[in-house]
């Protein structure tokens, strides 16, 4: 969990300075628009989606910490989902390969899936 939110504040700092020059009213081209424009809206897009389903991620966490639930592969599905969020970011970033992106999300999303499927499964029997 430490690793993803180290993530999301190195977004917002990547945000802070791609709207840097049209706070302070640098780098502005003939039509108004600034330098990191098209980087400042894909990251601001990104910034969102660290706000979706990895909260699900959080309280999963949250659950298997405060129950002392152990299985060994929470911390591997917890890695492939924090990896996963590294390459969603890069994917929508810099690429824009919707197909990709939807790729990388299914696999975050799987992950998490898994570890609460393992969770309520060992809380039930």
């Amino acid at each position: 969990m430490f690793v993803h939110v180290i993530w999301v504040a190195i977004l917002y700092a990547a945000l802070t300075l791609f709207r840097a020059p049209n706070v302070w009213g640098l780098g502005k081209n003939l039509d108004a628009s600034g330098s990191f424009g098209n980087l400042e809206r894909k990251v601001s897009a990104n910034l969102s989606n660290q706000f979706e389903w990895p909260v699900l991620f959080y309280v999963i966490c949250l659950l298997i910490i405060s129950t002392g639930a152990s299985h060994f592969s929470f911390v591997w599905l917890a890695w492939l989902f924090v990896v996963g969020r590294f390459f969603h970011t890069f994917v929508q970033v810099f690429t824009g390969n919707i197909r990709l992106r939807g790729i990388v999300f299914t696999i975050n999303f799987i992950a998490v899936l898994a570890m609460w499927c393992i969770f309520v499964q060992g809380n039930i029997t």
